[in-house]
This record gives C-alpha cells, structure tokens and sequence, in this order.
C-alpha cells in the first residue's frame, strides 16, 4: 500500500467503527434485560408472596447461564458469525421477555427468566465486545473495548429510571414488556449495518496495514462446544487462566449478582424509595460509561495488572463503605456512587487485555468467555447470597461487607498475573 492510499485509507470512515457502533447499540439494549430484576424485585416478590430468596434463585440463574454461555458464543461467532448470533440472542431477549409477562409459576420464570433471558444476555454480553474488538481493531482496541463495555452502564442510564417509574405506575410487567419491545427494535439495524468480518467489506482490521489476509485466521468450522471445551482444557493448565477468572469471580459477585441486583432493595429497606435508588444506579452508569471508557484508554497505555489492583481496591473500599452510606445522609450515597460508579465494570478492558497477551489473539475470546463465565458464577453467587443474608440476618451489612473484602484480595491476586512471561510489564506491548 502506497503512503497517498494509507493516507485516503486513514481518511474514510473505517467499517469497524460501523461494527462497533451497532455491537454498542446491541449491548445497550441487552443491559436493560440485565438491568430489570433489580428494578421489579420487591413488586414482583409482593405479587406472587415469595421471599427475598427465592425470587433470588430465580434470578441467579439467569446470571449463572448468561455466564456460562459466553464461552461457547465465542464460539459460535467464530463458526456462525457475529451477526446471526446477535440476531439470535436480541430475539431471545424479546421473547423471553414477553412471555413472562404472562406467567404465573415459578418454574415458567425459571424457564423463561432463566434460562432464555439467560441464554440470550450470555449472546450480547461482554465476550461480544471482545471478539468484535478483536476482530475490527488492530489498534485503539482498548478503547473500543472500554467503549462497548461502557455500553451496559449507558444502558441502566437509559433504561434504569424509565423502568422503575413505569413499574411504580404500571406494575412490574410493564419493565419486561419494554425491554422486550427494545431488543426487537434492535434486530433490524444489526440485520442492515452489521458485518461479521473486515474482509466481508474488502477491509483489514482498524490500523492493521501490509498483513496479507493468509495469516489471518478463518473462521473455525467445527463443532463450537467442542473449541469451547478444548480452548478452557488448554487454559485451565495455566495458573494466569486461573488468577484471571478468580478476580472476575469477585467483580461479577462484587458489581451484577450484588449491587445491581440487591441495592434497590437494600435501600428500600433503608427506607428510600425505589425511584429515587433507581436514579441513583443510573448516576452510577453514567460515571462508569466515563470510568470503563477511560479505562479502556488507560489501558493500551499502562500496565494492566497495575490497572486491576487499582480497580478492585477502590471497588472494595466503596462497599466498605456502603452499610454506612445506607443509613447516613444522602450525601453519603452520592459519594458512594460517585467512587463505585467510575470503576463499575472499569476492570473489563485491562482483563480483556492480559488474556490476549497471555493466551494470544486467536483464542483470547474463547478464554475471555470461561473468564466472564466465571464472573457470571460469581454473580450468581452473590445474587442468590446475599437475598438469603438478607432472609437470615434483616439487613444487607454482611453481604457488602464480605463483597468488599473479597475485592480487597482480589487487588492483591491479580499482581502476579503474566508477570512470569513478561508480557504484561511494559505498556504497550
């Protein structure tokens, strides 16, 4: 390529940004189906006179399979394409959705709370993010790591305080019966604009000049449960695999499965409203939507590990802080949320990051997928916990506190993440 065609080249608007553009608006959409149960916990336990525990479990679930399903969607993009499968998981989402406004078991929510909402949030989650940002970009793929990350917290900024008022008006089914019309609105603009590959538009990856398309790799066509399966047997003999998956344990217990999902009723219980605590999520969605954003600028930058242990230990001094907060001023609370909200789910882009240099690019959004797998079990942890905590003592104290430590050591333990390769130690890399 000679330097006027890099020059025009740099000019256009490349096709990734075009990609990531519709995988943002995709993961937006999806936050809000994840964002729900936190707004309709307490209406929807009122209803139907069951504990804090069991709409818990029911909820767990879903965060359980939306983990578990990232790695094999790793997969499934690879084998079937980024489109068909984002295609596939907004139908789900709207479904699942939909129909459970006319349930009235608790095995038809397992079924459709948990299990195809589950499904389909794990299709359109981080590991989407991931493999688009790996797969368009060459360069500014932090960026547009933290960006599409950032997209879930821009998501409760939209969805968080329309849901809850729409719910105290409406009831509960109103929240999925509007997620449910958002993720169908969405299918037609990931059927026109989004592509599966940078080839599919004669185009390399963002900032990749000179590299035939040979040496790229194709798209593996065998069975995907069977890569996923294989990818996770290669990675579990690495002790990184291992210190990366525990830390997102505790963000998936610490972030999802805790405060999105119990601090609407933590604070209710505290006896603030649920719509003033919903308004209060989406402030904490909008300082992350900056902080996961910085994060992913950060982190082509500087030293990932550095990153994590700054994420986690700020992360765990806020739910340290949190019990105090509830019962304070409410100025307590904006603090809280000032602190928590810019590091949310800040510790995507630098983990995205060391697992691609740890385990290379090829297989990075498979091992990324068992890592958020691992986050999710977290959640799912957390989120079932901390409702039987709260069943068990009357309060949320014990379930903040023990988050918060957990954070606090997972500061520590992502220290030596591939330090021993060297890899990591240089910003850059």
């Amino acid at each position: 390529m000679s330097p006027v065609e890099k020059t025009t080249e740099k000019r256009k608007l490349h096709y990734g940004w075009i990609a990531a553009g519709v995988t943002f608006i995709t993961l937006l959409a999806a936050a809000g189906a994840r964002a729900t149960p936190g707004v309709i916990i307490l209406p929807f336990g009122n209803e139907f006179q069951w504990s804090r525990a069991k709409v818990s479990s029911i909820i767990s679930i879903n965060i359980f399979l939306y983990g578990l399903i990232g790695p094999f969607a790793a997969a499934l993009y690879q084998q079937f394409g980024l489109r068909r499968t984002m295609l596939a998981a907004m139908a789900l989402l709207s479904v699942g959705y939909g129909l459970s406004t006319h349930a009235t078991h608790y095995w038809q929510f397992v079924l459709l709370w948990g299990a195809v909402v589950g499904v389909g949030s794990g299709m359109a989650a981080t590991v989407l993010g991931a493999a688009v940002a790996n797969r368009w970009f060459a360069e500014r793929r932090g960026l547009v790591m933290g960006v599409l990350t950032a997209s879930t917290a821009t998501g409760q900024l939209v969805f968080l305080p329309s849901l809850a008022s729409a719910v105290k008006v409406q009831g509960w089914r109103a929240a999925p019966l509007i997620v449910a019309a958002a993720t169908a609105a969405v299918i037609p603009v990931i059927w026109f604009f989004m592509r599966d590959d940078p080839r599919d538009v004669g185009l390399r990856p963002y900032g990749e000049n000179g590299v035939p398309d040979a040496v790229r790799p194709a798209a593996n066509s065998g069975n995907p449960a069977r890569q996923a399966l294989a990818v996770l047997a290669d990675a579990a003999r690495s002790r990184d695999f291992w210190l990366l998956a525990g830390s997102f344990f505790v963000c998936g217990a610490s972030t999802n499965g805790l405060i999105g999902t119990h601090l609407i009723p933590a604070a209710f219980d505290c006896g603030i409203p649920e719509v003033r605590t919903a308004g209060l999520l989406a402030m904490m969605g909008m300082f992350d939507l900056v902080g996961t954003t910085a994060s992913g600028w950060l982190s082509d930058r500087y030293n990932a590990r550095h990153l994590l242990f700054g994420y986690y230990g700020l992360r765990g001094l806020s739910l340290l802080f949190l019990p105090r907060a509830l019962l304070g001023p409410a100025a307590g609370l904006g603090i809280f949320a000032v602190f928590y909200g810019l590091d949310w789910i800040a510790t995507v882009p630098p983990t995205v990051r060391l697992t691609g240099e740890v385990f290379g690019r090829e297989k990075a959004s498979i091992v990324f997928g068992w890592v958020v797998a691992s986050h999710q079990v977290g959640a799912a942890f957390a989120a079932y916990g901390a409702g039987a905590l709260r069943t068990s003592f009357g309060n949320y104290a014990p379930a903040f506190i023990a988050a918060g430590a957990l954070c606090l050591i997972a500061a520590v333990a992502v220290l030596p993440i591939a330090r021993a390769r060297g890899v990591a130690a240089t910003a850059g890399a």
